[in-house]
């Protein structure tokens, strides 16, 4: 069964849709924002999680990710279903919205500038600018700051961007609700620390989710480096700078980016990715943010001729 739009045009408007939505309304009020809900109900349940013991910890944990992730995949199947019997013009801007609460391009290059001006202001006004991109350690200096920033932008192109688009691509709405559940999931409990048990089996869902996305985004930013001609050195750090010792997936894109800016990007204590040809100044992230630009919009046309292509495949 297709759970994309039963007609390839429906498929591909709704899509490009949801990026136009994106791109100049941005994100709905919380109270309407499905991420939020998905939020809501980890807190509920990580309230009743099992404490001190690590087998029911680990099972309480696969629990979690089955309950999280089967209700948003319910939700976009009943809502698929739902529109299916409504006429086109109905149906088109609410499968549109709800794709549209997946994914934030503009939501992400935003954060990333709204850290570049504030570094305009000091490193203080900076680092809380940047909580909301990443956690780091609150005595960052500028050059960190940006470092942090840049590597943010990179990975989180995976995160906000490829993947809620490719899993909607292929599975509608079910897939990329249910894969914004499973990275929700990996940004709450998903840590080395007391909840590292129970949040175990949100880490590899999240892990094996973002496997194919990531390696796509980083690929992107390869092709986008090409308009820098930086696509070789973009490249050299694709296949060289990956340190899989962090995860499967954390440093593909950090290195790529790295490379098509021709700069070392660091995490303190954990890694250090590129060659530092530039100094890592506060200009950097607006190009940072370029290159999430171009290749998220690349992404969203990309996944909207994927979506076409399978509804047109799968018809009757």
């Amino acid at each position: 069964m297709c759970f994309l739009p039963h007609d390839w045009r429906l498929a591909l408007a709704t899509v490009l849709l949801a990026g136009l939505i994106d791109v100049t309304i941005g994100e709905p009020p919380s109270a309407l924002h499905p991420v939020v809900w998905m939020g809501r109900l980890i807190d509920a349940l990580m309230g009743r999680r099992p404490r001190g013991r690590p087998r029911a910890e680990l099972a309480y944990g696969v629990l979690i990710v089955v309950v999280t992730a089967g209700a948003a995949a319910a939700a976009g199947l009943l809502l698929t279903l739902g529109l299916s019997h409504v006429p086109w013009w109905a149906a088109l801007p609410i499968d549109a919205w709800v794709l549209k609460t997946a994914f934030s391009l503009r939501g992400l290059v935003r954060a990333g500038r709204d850290v570049q001006r504030a570094l305009a202001g000091g490193s203080a006004a900076a680092r809380a600018r940047l909580s909301a991109l990443v956690s780091r350690s609150p005595d960052l200096d500028a050059r960190l700051i940006v470092s942090a920033t840049v590597e943010s932008l990179a990975e989180n192109l995976t995160d906000s961007v490829a993947s809620p688009l490719l899993y909607y691509a292929l599975f509608g709405l079910p897939g990329a609700l249910a894969y914004r559940a499973i990275n929700t999931m990996d940004a709450m409990i998903g840590y080395r620390d007391e909840r590292e048990h129970v949040g175990k089996a949100a880490a590899r869902s999240d892990d094996v989710a973002n496997w194919v996305p990531t390696r796509i985004a980083a690929l992107l930013l390869v092709a986008v480096a090409i308009l820098k001609r930086r696509a070789r050195a973009a490249w050299a750090a694709l296949r060289t700078q990956h340190r899989p010792e962090h995860g499967p997936n954390k440093t593909l894109a950090i290195a790529t980016m790295a490379g098509a800016l021709g700069v070392q990007l660091e995490k303190p204590g954990a890694y250090v990715l590129g060659t530092a040809e530039r100094p890592l100044t506060a200009d950097l992230i607006g190009e940072a943010a370029w290159f999430v630009w171009v290749a998220g919009g690349a992404t969203i046309a990309g996944a909207g001729g994927l979506a076409a292509v399978f509804a047109w495949g799968m018809r009757g």
